[in-house]
């Protein structure tokens, strides 16, 4: 991924609260626009980075269920 598509995604939402987050993840995700898949990836670095051990193991369960359960 380009570094300037990284900078220019986290600047857009620099100044969102929690509930703007949370939208902007909603509706990437609703409206299954493969253009969204990058804004996605960057918000889960910025998610995984932030994580402890823990949480990542969580996350990482989280996916494997998922995927599991896409893959039926």
């Amino acid at each position: 991924m380009d570094l300037n598509l990284r900078k220019a995604i986290i600047s857009n939402i620099a100044s969102n609260d929690q509930k703007q987050l949370e939208a902007t993840i909603v509706d990437a995700i609703q409206s299954g626009e493969e253009k969204m898949l990058p804004g996605l990836g960057v918000l889960f670095e910025i998610i995984w980075n932030q994580s402890d051990d823990n949480d990542r193991q969580e996350m990482i369960d989280a996916l494997e269920q998922g995927v599991q359960q896409q893959n039926t």
